[in-house]
Order: C-alpha cells, then structure tokens, then sequence
C-alpha cells in the first residue's frame, strides 16, 4: 500500500517562482497545487486543503502572513513555510511568534524546503 502524496500548496505573485516549486515538489513526489495570490488561494474554498502552505511573504495585497492569519481566524491551522526575498531584521522572529513553521530566504535549495515542509508537518 503506499503512502498518499503530501497535498502542498504554494502562494507566490511570482510566475516563475511557482512554475519553478512547481516542479521542484513534484519531483519530490508531493501533490502540488499553485496560486498567484492569497485572494486566489482563498477563493478555492475548504475542499482539499493542502497539509502544507508555502507562502510567500510578500505579496501585493494579501501577504503571507495576513493570510496565514486569516486561516488561523477562520479555524484552519494549517502548517506554514514562509519564503520571501527580504530578510529585514526581526522578520524571522515576527514570523515565528505568528506561528509560521519555517522562515526560508530565496533563492530556496531544494533540501531546507523539502526539509521544512516535512518538519512542518510532522516528518511526513
């Protein structure tokens, strides 16, 4: 019997940053979804939500952490990667105390995402 594909769903305005996590996570075997906005992502209601987010931080609009916020208001805990390109200080921390799993600065390798992810939900 084997093991169902871990359902992860990455938010990022970028294109090319989801096409690229896109592909890096399926070729890790996980079941990926993509969405280019935090609105997109909760436009797609509660049916099949991932085991994991990865969020990126900032976003225009809705960023990562107002959406990770948003869930945790609507009683939805899910477990959260941050990604961004900006490591401003005391962002990390803002981040951990908000309950972000994992604070990741791009350009991401390939093993601390798949590493976080899987410390995010429980080594999966």
């Amino acid at each position: 019997m084997t093991k169902a594909a871990i359902r992860v769903a990455v938010v990022d305005d970028d294109a090319s940053v989801r096409k690229a996590l896109a592909r890096l996570l399926s070729a890790c075997s996980f079941d990926i979804r993509t969405y280019a906005s935090a609105r997109e992502f909760m436009r797609s209601g509660p049916e099949g939500l991932p085991e994991c987010l990865v969020l990126d931080l900032h976003m225009p609009d809705v960023g990562g952490l107002d959406l990770q916020h948003h869930l945790r208001e609507a009683g939805f805990d899910i477990p959260t990667v941050i990604i961004t390109a900006y490591n401003e200080p005391g962002l990390q921390e803002r981040c951990q105390s908000a309950g972000i799993s994992a604070f990741l600065l791009k350009p991401l390798n390939q093993e601390s995402l798949v590493g976080a992810i899987h410390t995010a939900i429980g080594g999966r």
